[in-house]
């Protein structure tokens, strides 16, 4: 087994604590990592030597992200074929329903969303381009979730009870297998203010040429703009979305 370096892990693990925090400081990196502060201090220095962190102006004991970072983000979104699919896949649903569409893959227990198409609507989902929430209390989630084998499920689940975000979350993993159970019979998953108890989202899956899930399309509105006229809509929406960014990545067409 090749060995694993530490001091690249730790140097990884200080980049990663800007995912939810623009800046940082020496000492909240120390503290948030639970490392000496002379090794924190090392390993700072070297990420701002190459760039990959820069000091705040005026603030020297102040970090956040430096631009190689952004280069190697866009190279990878560059390469990525679904991102630039996605978008105008998503593009076109929003335009349709006029209201917020995301594009999102599984990552372990979470989902990471890779596009947003926004709605026109002074009030609309909050949301963005790198979002990570828990799978199962997101319709994109439960699709991806849905597509798993056994093992794999068993593997995300393993932890027992599941967090919520709010009333509404599902946080017993035999409620979630059950609905899993209904997204793969229907096709669909609904978000039930389980994320936000303001919004209510419905998605479906991505596949590639294979027939793996490779992705979900999610349509999110306010409850506000939520009626179930609106819904049987925007489930066709997403279905057909859905559908036309599986052909773009190698899925065959299905008979209607």
């Amino acid at each position: 087994m090749p060995r694993v370096v530490p001091a690249v892990i730790r140097a990884l693990d200080i980049l990663e604590l800007f995912l939810d925090r623009p800046q940082l400081s020496a000492r909240e990196v120390a503290e948030r990592l639970d490392l000496p502060r002379t090794t924190v201090h090392e390993l700072l220095v070297t990420l701002v030597a190459r760039s990959y962190l820069i000091s705040v102006p005026g603030q020297p004991v102040q970090y956040r992200l430096g631009m190689p970072l952004f280069q190697l983000g866009a190279a990878f979104a560059g390469r990525l074929d679904l991102v630039r699919e996605a978008q105008g896949v998503a593009r076109d649903v929003a335009a349709a329903s006029d209201e917020a569409v995301h594009v999102a893959v599984l990552d372990g227990g979470d989902v990471v969303y890779l596009v947003k198409v926004d709605s026109t609507h002074p009030v609309r989902m909050v949301s963005g381009v790198g979002l990570r929430l828990p799978a199962h209390c997101t319709a994109v989630g439960k699709v991806l979730l849905s597509s798993l084998d056994p093992a794999g499920l068993d593997a995300v689940l393993a932890k027992g009870t599941l967090p919520g975000m709010t009333p509404n979350s599902i946080t017993d993993p035999d409620d979630l297998r059950a609905q899993l159970e209904d997204v793969r019979a229907e096709g669909v998953a609904v978000d039930i203010g389980e994320s936000d108890d303001a919004m209510r989202c419905v998605a479906a899956a991505i596949r590639d040429h294979s027939g793996a899930t490779i992705a979900a399309m999610s349509l999110s509105a306010p409850i506000i703009r939520w009626t179930a006229q609106a819904q049987v809509e925007w489930v066709k929406l997403v279905r057909e979305g859905a559908a036309a960014l599986s052909a773009r990545m190698g899925y065959p067409a299905q008979p209607q």
